[in-house]
């Protein structure tokens, strides 16, 4: 074990060892490329720095280039601390939006460049809009310029808004039900215009784009004051609090846990199905009342859970009542299938931030609980 491999924290150490051992076959055809990858320091595009990193030292005989960019507007510089230094992986601080050119050739690129948490999008909707449009439309002439052979994005399970009762659980050919006025329309419209632009620039110009719609990735790694219903509930449950819901506990959603979601992607990223969509997520779906029970129960505190009325007014507008991905497509083009129950993927969530790392502060609220 290298030094690098040594800073990683445990339980994201053991997520990392089971994606490669999972997609190895996939993550061979990355030996001795160079793959840049968009938003390296959020909670999911991090992963995929820690994978290939990691390959580098246990698996690939040449190793790839892996170039991080990020302007660490909501990521966390500490995720990506283990790798600084390393030879094989460059850092660029960089806004999406301003990038005209990398220096030298791109074989793959992952875009993961967003804001995600919906604390964070109503907080810089222009932003939100920009990275999601003109960001995209960068990595996409980028992309055309290298000739790429794969561009993942990921897109999001927002783009189906809140799906009407005969498409529940929702396949990639739902049009979505989606406000396009609303207090999350910055994040879900132009997530929905950034899967345009993809398509546009895989029929017009051939890039071998690969589109993923993530349904509630979780995991080690978020941010505690992301404002998302996971760490909100595990930051109640590491202060020995009962779990508070600012709903009635009623609405659903399907929780993955973040090596299933990254072993997926990865043998999409490599797979030549160019143009096309892919529901990536776990189709158990739950309540977020049985979710903020789970999460008391695996961190043994078991005080229960109350439930309150936020103090945002807007807090539940538009909110989805339910989400689960219908998983077919993505079954029938991969050998995959979801792995780690829900509850197992608490567990080891609330080991790590009960290890004190990346444990970032600030009294958020989410909009899911």
């Amino acid at each position: 074990m290298n030094k690098q491999t040594q800073l990683l924290p445990s339980t994201i150490l053991a997520d990392v060892s089971e994606i490669i051992i999972r997609s190895k076959q996939y993550l061979k055809k990355l030996d001795g490329k160079t793959i840049l990858i968009a938003g390296a320091a959020g909670f999911l595009p991090s992963y995929f720095v820690h994978t290939l990193a990691y390959a580098n030292v246990h698996l690939f005989k040449r190793g790839c280039q892996i170039i991080c960019l990020d302007n660490f507007r909501t990521g966390v510089p500490e995720r990506l601390l283990p790798w600084k230094g390393q030879s094989k992986v460059k850092f660029l601080t960089k806004d999406i939006t301003k990038v005209a050119s990398i220096k030298g050739n791109v074989d793959f690129i992952i875009h993961g460049a967003s804001i995600a948490s919906p604390t964070w999008y109503r907080k810089f909707p222009l932003e939100t809009i920009d990275v999601n449009f003109l960001g995209t439309r960068k990595l996409l002439e980028l992309a055309k310029d290298n000739k790429t052979k794969g561009f993942l994005y990921l897109s999001s399970s927002e783009i189906y808004g809140d799906p009407h009762k005969g498409y529940i659980p929702t396949d990639e050919n739902y049009w979505g039900n989606v406000s396009p006025t609303g207090p999350r329309a910055c994040y879900d419209e132009s997530k929905r215009l950034a899967e345009t632009l993809c398509m546009v620039y895989f029929h017009k110009f051939g890039v071998p784009i690969k589109i993923v719609r993530p349904f509630n990735i979780y995991g080690p790694g978020l941010r505690l004051d992301d404002g998302r219903v996971v760490p909100d509930f595990i930051k109640d449950a590491l202060n020995k609090k009962q779990i508070t819901i600012y709903s009635n506990g009623r609405v659903t959603r399907s929780f993955c846990y973040i090596a299933d979601a990254v072993v997926a992607m990865l043998m999409l990223l490599t797979k030549n199905i160019e143009g096309e969509v892919y529901n990536v997520g776990n189709d158990e779906e739950v309540t977020i009342t049985q979710l903020a029970k789970t999460v008391d129960m695996v961190s043994g505190n078991n005080v229960g859970v109350k439930y309150a009325k936020s103090k945002d007014k807007v807090y539940l507008k538009d909110n989805p009542h339910r989400r689960v991905p219908n998983l077919n497509k993505l079954k029938k083009t991969i050998d995959w299938n979801p792995q780690i129950k829900l509850a197992d993927g608490l567990k080891r969530t609330f080991q790590f931030y009960k290890s004190g790392a990346f444990i970032s502060s600030g009294p958020m609220k989410g909009s899911e609980r």
